[in-house]
């Protein structure tokens, strides 16, 4: 007997068995019986999506277009003017700012250059020039009177400074070199931040000074009396970089700003930041500057720029509400439309494929079939012929006589050794026949117990040398059931094969079989349960394909687990599988007491008669 097997790219299996000269042809489309989700799932969207950009080409846009345009035309200009009247605004608050600073130091000076130093150090007369000065508002904190050394001569405030020096203060010997000076912020012997304005006078050729402290919180509220909403701020920072007043979220006064103020110009400029302040939350903000003379003081007026621009954005959303609704409808019954055609495009090739499908399973199945049958007959002939000659043998052996007692003994032994594998063979091709069903199955009343325990015994020895142990957990009070034996004994020899070929590369390992009855379903759970490898995720959903298996080449058909499906679903049964990687697998099987009623249907009536009886052929 000669078999010859060529598989090619497009699956092409040709087999020819010389003898009975049977010859087996089929075709397998590889690509169409494996087709990838992920490609399928492409081409629908492909589809859609060209389906939905078409219709925006030829509708959406030219509407989206032309109020799109109208609209950017409509908000530039907007913006333009709202930023210009930002910037009217920081230039007029600095302009304030500016005269407020110039009207004090101006009436300081006319008060030290109209009063004598002797009149001025009477503390009645510098507290009336106090009070003068803040008669309409509470503006200055104190004022004094020092002498070119930096002693006081006279003070009036809520501070006692009357022993302090100021020959080291760093306004002072600005105040003596230029006249009038006002300083930035500073802590001083007050030990709060504060700022001062000086004035110097010289008088029969000695200089003295006439000093102000300017109140901080009224100065504040002069520079911050902007209305900005809930996320601006304004402050006022040095050519340092340090804030001369509290910014609302930036910082602190005479804490380093985290900017550079850059050199003076006496431009009010207007900026937009992209990226805002992380302390104040806000994304984007506008920022308005301009520059103070004396002393050379930024202001800086910042706000969120959606809040800046609130009303420019609401006739904005306004006049795009109605393009958009518009633009949005068209998509919606686009999308629907487009939908529908798909699904019915998908529903027609979802059809066709099943039919393909099954048209390829049955094919490849009868192949098998074939196959088998083939094989199982053609191997059938010479068993039959040499259990015939070993006959022939035992006959010739009997009539001869035979002086050496051992040779018989071997002759004998050989002979019986043949008779069991001849026998082994035969099973075999009986269960290809079987798989094929060229041959009848045997229905009997079986003790699924002992039927398990004979199974363990005939394949505890292989097991051991594996290191391997059985742990049997079995139901004793589980009644006898109506099935195929010989069927049986193939799915539970090839589930334990499996389980101890799983524990290659393990020193040991176990293998537990447990039997339930089960009264709801009417049917026996067994449960075959190793410790070995494992199956993969990946895996675990094939592995009862036809020709699947995770065995290297030439070590497994994939047909095992196919057949034991095939077996137990045709005794009216189910199989599943459970598995994590190098922890072990567990199948679980379930049988029916009972032979299924499609079965049942299938056998005579004598037969049917006879389920009670010890066999029946069906």
């Amino acid at each position: 007997m000669v078999l010859d097997t060529i598989l090619t790219n497009s699956d092409l299996i040709i087999i020819s068995i010389t003898g009975e000269k049977i010859k087996l042809k089929h075709r397998i489309n590889r690509k169409s019986n494996n087709i990838d989700p992920n490609r399928e799932s492409q081409k629908y969207s492909r589809l859609f999506r060209n389906f939905t950009v078409l219709t925006i080409v030829c509708s959406l846009i030219p509407l989206l277009l032309v109020g799109w345009g109208i609209n950017i035309h409509y908000t530039k200009f907007a913006k333009s003017r709202m930023i210009n009247s930002i910037q009217s605004r920081v230039e007029h608050h600095g302009k304030i700012i500016k005269l407020f600073l110039e009207e004090h130091s101006s009436k300081l000076k006319l008060i030290a250059f109209t009063h004598s130093k002797s009149y001025l150090r009477e503390p009645a007369h510098l507290q009336h020039i106090f009070e003068m000065m803040n008669k309409e508002h509470s503006v200055i904190t104190d004022i004094g009177v020092i002498d070119e050394n930096g002693r006081h001569l006279a003070y009036i405030g809520p501070y006692d400074l009357m022993d302090k020096n100021y020959s080291q203060a760093f306004w002072f010997a600005e105040a003596m070199e230029k006249g009038i000076y006002i300083s930035d912020m500073f802590m001083g012997f007050r030990k709060e931040p504060h700022f001062i304005i000086a004035v110097t006078r010289s008088e029969e050729g000695k200089k003295w000074i006439l000093r102000a402290t300017v109140n901080s919180q009224a100065f504040r509220s002069l520079v911050e009396n902007v209305r900005i909403g809930k996320t601006g701020e304004v402050y006022l920072v040095n050519s340092d970089g340090i804030f001369q007043t509290s910014p609302r979220f930036s910082g602190n006064i005479m804490e380093k700003a985290p900017f550079r103020p850059g050199p003076y110009h006496d431009e009010a400029t207007v900026n937009i930041f992209k990226g805002g302040n992380p302390e104040s939350g806000f994304s984007n903000q506008i920022t308005a500057e301009t520059w103070l003379s004396n002393p050379q003081w930024k202001l800086v007026v910042k706000q969120d720029y959606s809040e800046a621009f609130a009303d420019v954005n609401h006739a904005n959303f306004a006049t795009l509400i109605f393009l958009h609704l518009s633009a949005l409808s068209i998509l919606i019954v686009t999308i629907f439309i487009t939908k529908y055609m798909i699904s019915m495009i998908k529903k027609r090739d979802i059809e066709a494929e099943n039919l393909n499908q099954q048209l390829m399973q049955a094919g490849k199945l009868a192949s098998i079939g074939e196959l088998a049958a083939g094989v199982a007959h053609e191997i059938n002939n010479p068993l039959a012929i040499i259990l015939t000659e070993r006959q022939i043998l035992l006959d010739l052996f009997g009539i001869t006589k035979i002086d050496d007692a051992e040779f018989s003994r071997q002759l004998k032994e050989s002979m019986d050794q043949i008779d069991v594998q001849a026998l082994r063979c035969k099973t075999i091709t009986h269960n290809l026949l079987r798989f094929s069903r060229r041959t009848q199955s045997m229905i009997e009343t079986i003790d699924l117990n002992q039927f398990l325990e004979e199974v363990i015994d005939l394949m505890e020895r292989e097991a051991k040398t594996s290191g391997i142990k059985f742990i049997p957990d079995l139901d004793t009070s589980l009644p006898p059931i109506l099935s195929d034996p010989s069927q049986l004994q193939q799915v539970f020899l090839n589930l334990i094969n499996n389980a101890i070929n799983a524990h290659e590369g393990k020193p040991y390992g176990t293998i537990s079989i447990t039997t339930r009855g089960d009264e709801n379903k009417k049917g026996v759970q067994i449960t075959f349960a190793d410790t070995g490898s494992g199956i993969s995720q990946g895996n675990i959903e094939k592995i009862f394909d036809p020709f699947f298996t995770t065995k290297e080449v030439g070590k497994g058909t994939g047909l095992g687990l196919s057949i034991c499906y095939t077996i137990i679903k045709k005794l009216g049964g189910n199989i599943t599988v459970k598995s994590k990687i190098n922890e072990g697998t567990e199948f679980e099987l379930f049988l029916p007491f009972d032979l299924p009623a499609e079965l049942k249907e299938s056998m005579t009536d004598d037969d049917q008669n006879e389920l009670s009886s010890t066999r029946i052929k069906i």
